[in-house]
């Protein structure tokens, strides 16, 4: 059962005190502590402090809108005492189940131009970190627009970044870039230039002095756009920065954030700790995100096959989505993704006979739309049905009425906040017909798995699927895989799409069997698309095909074991069942000896499965105990099935 509230640690009522001098906000543990002051240009600026070690040094604060700007000539009015927020809730589709936020809360108000809108940033410091966002407040009516954004992350100057590139709009396949699916820069030099010229992409991973840093953004509602991290950021300083121009759904539609006030932007967010154990378990993204105002099922999650990835566009067809839902039904998985072509290559009539025949064997059935109305040439079918709102809810009440569970959704164009709002009309109608989401080629989810409980999980990574397109990327998965629990995952459910033991036509894939298997605990996603198909399966041992069958289809908890982002990853999984599951990988080109620390866990006894003698087969144990010794082989992995 989720309850919030909100209760003053000072007093009971929020008094209002004159800041002469820096205004300090601290965790509740007293590690974390952020001071906001204005410069001698009247620029408002916060720096955080860890430990007392600096993690951000002095950083800008502050917004240009059309009307006023509200950067630089500010003074520090006044701040609110501090109160404390608590606030306990579910989650179905992310890394933890009975989520808990505690913070100290306090609003500092600054002063500018006679009759201009008045700014005040909102700051809320948990133990795991730091949030803030802008309210903007004013007697008018008209529509307000923000043209820029100061906001700033100055990080120490020795830090190092783990960073994805972010893409050039209406670039890549079908002009559906920027979909945040490109390779991580790992380990750079903070303040390097970006790679492909626009920016870095949220979330971005920094560390300094073996203290660790994830920014992102968090609470995106319909009056702002998504942003990312600027090109050039010298000094390490650096800046938020808007979508590029082609970033909209239609040339009329806002790009820009635009509101009317008062208003309030989304949650810029500073992940921080001692080591990567908060990085991997915070989940601060769906604390700082609105609350659902329908009821979060939590049997939504579950695992699915689906047939494309390794199979392409031409095996759309009744007779092989058939066969996977048997697939499904034989190991146990809720779903079956029915993916592009299928209302050409098999039809609605035949699509609701399938869906029928699902039901008959417990599976659901999901199928996949283009999302495109001009921003994209994608040319996979159904296509412009869902963009215009009559014809997407009748779309949607049709599917639902054939049986269909969910709808996976493709090829967006971008973060402007007209897309904002695209999203989540898409979740809001789907909603009301009954319906699972599934977003690709996508933006992140913000937080949105929060709000809308129908949202299952969204791609914005470069998965398993470019594997099949370019032996580079192939040549890349280890590392890759090995960063993105640090990184995209971190940040909310990811669909990869992992684990695959068949080879790939035309490529030669780098990883073992085992390290496939292991990626089937290392990611979360609301729904686990496996892209491995019926006949690589049965070529597994039982015990493979064991483990995977009993997978629990959510997670109730994670822990951070060991790793280091883009060498390895080991991370224990909790069952609803209160069992725990443990993973890992080795994504180095050499052996890694690893001594695992389980005395925190419920692992009293269970079964490793890891490499055996080739990368394309798999050994097996008895496991348990308070430690676990074992050598991963060069890109090999391994799991503990308790």
């Amino acid at each position: 059962m989720r309850f919030s509230f909100l209760f003053c640690t000072l007093m009971l009522a929020a008094s209002i005190s004159h800041a002469a001098g820096p205004v300090v906000v601290g965790s509740p543990d007293g590690d974390v502590q952020v001071s906001v002051d204005v410069d001698g240009q009247g620029r408002p600026t916060y720096a955080v402090r860890y430990r007392a070690a600096e993690l951000l040094r002095p950083s800008r604060l502050g917004l240009q809108l059309t009307s006023a700007d509200l950067s630089q000539g500010l003074k520090l009015a006044s701040a609110d005492k501090v109160t404390a927020v608590a606030d306990d809730y579910q989650l179905a589709t992310d890394k933890r189940a009975n989520c808990r936020y505690r913070a100290n809360r306090r609003v500092v108000h600054f002063a500018g131009p006679a009759g201009a809108p008045t700014l005040s940033v909102v700051f809320q410091v948990s133990n795991d970190g730091v949030a803030f966002q802008y309210l903007i407040e004013g007697k008018g009516t008209e529509v307000q627009r923000i043209t820029a954004e100061q906001t700033s992350f100055h990080l120490p100057a020795d830090a190092k970044g783990w960073l994805h590139p972010h893409a050039k709009a209406q670039t890549g396949f079908a002009n559906t870039q920027p979909s945040y699916e490109e390779n991580y820069q790992r380990g750079i030099a903070a303040g390097t230039p970006s790679t492909i010229g626009q920016g870095w992409s949220f979330p971005a991973l920094f560390e300094a002095g073996g203290r660790w840093v994830l920014l992102t953004e968090a609470g995106m509602g319909r009056s702002y756009c998504g942003s990312h991290l600027a090109h050039e950021s010298p000094d390490a300083n650096y800046t938020v920065a808007f979508p590029q121009a082609p970033e909209r759904t239609t040339p009329d539609s806002p790009l820009l954030p635009e509101s009317r006030l008062p208003w309030r932007s989304p949650w810029r967010v500073v992940v921080l700790g001692s080591s990567l154990a908060p990085i991997i378990e915070s989940t601060l993204t769906t604390d700082l995100s609105a609350p659902a105002t329908t009821p979060v099922n939590m049997d939504a999650p579950g695992k699915s096959s689906w047939s494309w990835v390794l199979m392409g566009d031409k095996n759309t067809t009744y007779d092989v989505q058939r066969r996977f839902i048997d697939y499904s039904a034989a190991m146990g998985w809720r779903y079956c993704l029915v993916d592009a072509l299928w209302d050409t290559q098999i039809g609605y009539e035949k699509v609701a006979e399938l869906a029928q025949y699902a039901r008959s064997k417990n599976v659901g059935l999901l199928v996949w739309y283009n999302s495109n109305g001009s921003w994209n040439q994608a040319p996979q079918t159904p296509t412009k049905v869902l963009f215009d709102a009559e014809s997407r809810r009748k779309e949607f009440a049709r599917i639902k009425q054939m049986g269909v569970a969910g709808v996976k959704i493709d090829f967006f164009g971008g973060d402007g906040q007209s897309f904002m709002n695209y999203y989540q009309d898409l979740m809001t109608d789907a909603a009301q017909a009954g319906l699972l989401v599934n977003f690709h080629g996508a933006t992140l989810p913000r937080g949105w798995n929060r709000t809308y409980p129908n949202l299952m999980t969204m791609e914005a990574v470069k998965g398993f699927e470019f594997l099949t397109f370019d032996q580079r990327n192939t040549d890349q998965e280890a590392t890759h895989c090995a960063t993105l629990p640090f990184t995209r995952n971190a940040v909310g459910p990811m669909d990869f799409t992992p684990m695959a033991f068949s080879e790939i036509r035309g490529k030669e894939r780098r990883t073992s069997n085992a390290f496939e298997l292991a990626l089937a605990v290392l990611f979360q996603s609301g729904i686990q698309h496996y892209a491995e198909v019926p006949e690589g399966m049965a070529a597994q041992p039982a015990y493979v095909q064991d483990f995977v069958k009993k997978l629990p289809p959510r997670w109730a908890d994670v822990r951070f074991v060991a790793g280091f982002p883009g060498e390895y990853a080991v991370l224990a999984r909790q069952a609803p069942n209160g069992k725990w599951y443990l993973a890992g990988i080795n994504a180095t080109d050499a052996p890694k000896t690893l001594q695992l620390d389980l005395s925190k866990l419920n692992l009293a006894g269970g079964t490793l499965i890891t490499d055996g003698a080739t990368n394309r087969s798999f050994s097996t144990r008895a496991a348990g105990g308070k430690t676990l010794s074992l050598t991963l082989p060069a890109r090999g992995g391994f799991v503990v099935q308790p």
